[in-house]
């Protein structure tokens, strides 16, 4: 039987002995430079990276056979917070971490001592850097990837950071850094920008900043006092026909200049990452506004305020306006909320829950009056637990309602512009008025969107931050002539 790991071993020896990848100046030979990506040193590498260093091999062996000489190097990335992350949550005893890392450890030690020993270590990020970094290394090279490793180095090295320095000066000077206060995602616990890679599992959910619009509702029996609803459908409030709360939620009544706004106690912290100056006045069960009313901000009708299970305390503000005609959540709720007879759990009068009827709209093609009702009856949704089907739902509606649908008559000045382009008219008119503003939530696959220090993760509104303009054409045209 042929012994291919002594052949590997043996070849892979010999090119290290001749630095046969060793790259130095040739002033005869055409250059050729290529880097990948840096892995990170938070673990050991895995299959995904197996195939992007070898493709990177492989480019860099085909130049040489073209006859280049070819520069290839390789580096550890230490900085960022992926590698302090995991000393945070081993130092805390965060059991999930301290048993992945030590299989992560076991790879390369077999002694249960020395694992234990490197884990204690690790409550030190460099510890951390430097065992991953050397492993990282060692498997490259088993890999068998053509690297000059004389070049080899850490992220965190002083030149290094001098050289990022001068880019970041470079760039400024070209006049491709711009200073300002944006929207970005935040971990609360680092206090810090995150991205992707600093993010659980964000290669995965893809968490990104999303933009709500807050539409004022003022209570009937308490002038100035609003009840503040997120939504991603402005358009949409010509056909809002009731409140939803969380019945088991605790709202907090907050001072906004003039206004005293009603929110989720799980927003605030967003609403101040995000420049809003306010104080805090008192606690709301939102069970104790079950039953009352507000108006609409546009035509002034009286809604009631009904309480719904499907209301995330934790997304946007907690306060939900209902739109059944267009919204399959709202139709559901709105169905459970009659058949079941929970009005007369909170003493609501039979006949005011009768008398709230779906207003269509939109016209949209390939539906009929009420949209959200069709589709549900269609995929046989009857309860607010079925969050997949309804998701599906959402998702399906609203992608033919925004390219597809037409406002109607009903929408007065907007009658006949189309979801896509009325979705931001219509919260220009509110917003003008002073009854409705933005805030930022976080989108992703998957929730709750945490920091791999374990800290939540939401939007914060940085001032005086410097980004890169990635919007400047010249970028693109210099990326082509490459």
């Amino acid at each position: 039987m042929v012994d291919f790991a002594a052949i590997e071993k043996k070849w892979q020896d010999l090119w290290e002995k001749e630095g046969v990848f060793q790259a130095s100046v040739k002033k005869n030979k055409k250059k050729f430079f290529l880097t990948v990506p840096y892995p990170y040193t938070s673990g050991p590498l895995h299959i995904g990276h197996g195939r992007s260093y070898t493709i990177g091999d492989i480019l860099a062996r085909y130049y040489r056979m073209l006859g280049y000489n070819v520069l290839f190097p390789m580096a550890a990335h230490v900085s960022g917070t992926p590698v302090a992350s995991i000393s945070k949550r081993i130092e805390e005893g965060d059991k999930k971490t301290i048993q992945l890392y030590r299989e992560y450890v076991s790879l390369y030690e077999k002694d249960p001592e020395k694992v234990k020993e490197i884990l204690e270590s690790f409550k030190e990020p460099e510890n951390v850097a430097n065992f991953f970094a050397e492993r990282i290394k060692n498997d490259l090279k088993l890999l068998g990837c053509s690297i000059d490793w004389r070049r080899f180095f850490r992220t965190n090295e002083r030149y290094y950071n001098r050289f990022v320095e001068w880019q970041f000066k470079k760039l400024n000077s070209k006049g491709l850094l711009k200073q300002g206060s944006y929207p970005i995602l935040y971990c609360l616990s680092c206090e810090n920008a995150v991205g992707e890679d600093d993010i659980k599992g964000g290669d995965e959910i893809k968490a990104s900043v999303m933009e709500l619009q807050l539409i004022k509702f003022e209570l009937e029996e308490e002038e100035g006092t609003y009840l503040v609803a997120s939504t991603l459908r402005a358009e949409t409030i010509f056909g809002v026909t009731n409140l939803w709360v969380n019945p088991k939620d605790e709202l907090v009544k907050i001072q906004i200049e003039s206004e005293k706004w009603l929110v989720s106690e799980a927003s605030l912290t967003k609403l101040e990452k995000q420049g809003r100056d306010f104080k805090v006045l008192e606690k709301v069960q939102a069970r104790g506004l079950i039953g009352k009313y507000v108006k609409s901000p546009i035509e002034g009708r009286k809604l009631l305020i009904l309480p719904a299970d499907f209301v995330d305390p934790d997304f946007g503000t907690g306060v939900v306006y209902s739109v059944p005609s267009h919204a399959p959540y709202d139709w559901v709720a709105l169905r459970e909320f009659r058949e079941n007879k929970i009005y007369e759990e909170y003493g609501i009068p039979e006949d005011e829950v009768l008398d709230i009827a779906p207003i269509s709209l939109i016209r949209v093609p390939n539906f009929g009056e009420h949209p959200a009702i069709e589709i549900c009856e269609k995929m046989g949704v009857r309860s607010q637990k079925e969050t997949e089907k309804l998701e599906e739902a959402t998702q399906t509606l609203y992608r033919e309602e925004y390219y597809n649908g037409v406002l109607k008559e009903i929408c007065g000045q907007f009658a006949g512009m189309k979801v896509a382009e009325a979705k931001e008219e219509v919260f220009k008119f509110l917003e003008q008025r002073g009854l409705a503003t933005k805030m930022y939530e976080v989108s992703a696959l998957e929730k709750p969107v945490r920091c791999r220090c374990g800290g939540k993760v939401i939007v914060a509104v940085l001032k005086d931050q410097w980004f890169l303009d990635y919007k400047r054409k010249e970028w693109k045209e210099l990326a082509r002539r490459c």
